[in-house]
This record gives C-alpha cells, sequence and structure tokens, in this order.
C-alpha cells in the first residue's frame, strides 16, 4: 500500500524548463556553443555539473574542472534571476487541489528533486512549507538515475521505500525511482517511457490511483 508520494519538482509539480533553457542558451552562446531546444531535453532530471558536460561536448576546447564550475555556477546565477519571476500564478490550480486533497487522504508528502533552487522555487509557487520532506540538489551526491535523490526523501518522512510513489517526468527519474523500489507514476514526456507502473494523462489521476 501506498504511504507517501515523492514527486520531482520542474515539470511535475510546475514548469521551469523554459528558464533552464535561457539560462543554459545564454552560457552557450558564450562559449560559441549551439543550443536547442531539442538539447534542452537531454537535460531532463540531470544535475547541473552533468548536464554542463553533455553542454560541453560540443565544443572544441577543454576546461578544467574549475572552470566548469564556474560555468555552472554562472548558469544558475542567469537561472536564479529568471526564477525571480515565478509567483503563485505559476502553480496550476489542479495541482494545488490534487496535493491538498492527497494530504487530506493522509499521505506523505514529499519532493525529489536534482535541483538545488528547489526551495526558491517552492517559495515563490507558494509551497515554501507544504511538502513534509524536501530531498534536492543541496543534500545528494549522486543525480538521477541514481536514486538516492528519492531514498533520501523517503528516509526524511521515515516510509518504507517500498510504500513509496514516485512522481516524474523523465526518464532519467522513473529509473531511479524503480532501481529504489519505489512505484513510480509517469506524466507529461515520460508517458510510455516504460519504466512505469503508472501513467498519468494528468496530474489529478493521482486520485484515483491513490486510494486511503
Amino acid at each position: 500500500m501506498i504511504e507517501a508520494i515523492i514527486f520531482d519538482l520542474d515539470g511535475v509539480i510546475c514548469s521551469t524548463d523554459n528558464y533552464h533553457y535561457l539560462a543554459w542558451k545564454q552560457l552557450a552562446k558564450e562559449l560559441n556553443i549551439s543550443f536547442h531546444k531539442s538539447d534542452n531535453e537531454k537535460l531532463r532530471g540531470i544535475s547541473r555539473l552533468d548536464s554542463l558536460d553533455i553542454i560541453l561536448e560540443k565544443s572544441t576546447k577543454q576546461y578544467s574542472s574549475k572552470q566548469k564550475e564556474e560555468f555552472a555556477n554562472k548558469k544558475n546565477t542567469i537561472y536564479q534571476e529568471y526564477l525571480k519571476h515565478m509567483s503563485t500564478k505559476d502553480l496550476s490550480l489542479e495541482v494545488k487541489n490534487t496535493l491538498v486533497e492527497l494530504k487530506s487522504r493522509g499521505f506523505k508528502l514529499a519532493i525529489g528533486s536534482s535541483s538545488r533552487n528547489t526551495r526558491l522555487i517552492l517559495k515563490q509557487i507558494g509551497l515554501e512549507n507544504f511538502f513534509d520532506g524536501v530531498s534536492d540538489g543541496t543534500v545528494i551526491k549522486y543525480s538521477k538515475p541514481h536514486p538516492e535523490v528519492f531514498m533520501k526523501a523517503a528516509d526524511q518522512l521515515n516510509i518504507d521505500y517500498k510504500k513509496c510513489l514516485v512522481v516524474e517526468d523523465s526518464i532519467a527519474g522513473c529509473i531511479a525511482g524503480k532501481s529504489a523500489s519505489m512505484k513510480v507514476a509517469a506524466i507529461s514526456s515520460a508517458y510510455g517511457c516504460g519504466y512505469s507502473d503508472y501513467y498519468l494523462n494528468t496530474f489529478s489521476d493521482l486520485l484515483v490511483i491513490c486510494k486511503k
């Protein structure tokens, strides 16, 4: 029986894809690297440094670890400027109502995101104190598809992994959830990926899956 639900943030609770895209595109332009929306799709659920490595594959230059860290930090600075434009309007009524209903049914709810900006985003969209646990890029060593982020979220909730449901929009995230022996519900771009127990046409479909 499912007792806890762990949500990815970007693309599941809200969408910051375009902000990521614009920030990476600005950095890539400064490094004379072409970057398109199709490239941005490859970065879903992946940590900032891992994403940078993928982008730098197009470069003819070699960069040191220190330089890469500087590039990643610069991208994050650009990204955070975009995040300042987010507000409660970026949280859909469907998502908000579904979350409130799931909590009222007695489920523990947590965030499992590779992003280091998770708490900032939650604050911007009005969910700063809503979740029972937040596992993000500030507390993990490995990014998805490694299951660490979801395992830490479950540990925060003190819930057995097998009693957790992960909600993900990336294949890497779905694989991470399955690797943690958790149930997985795939939505959006992960729909039909083959690494999921459930497929969500819309976020509120969770109310059909998760009953107590």
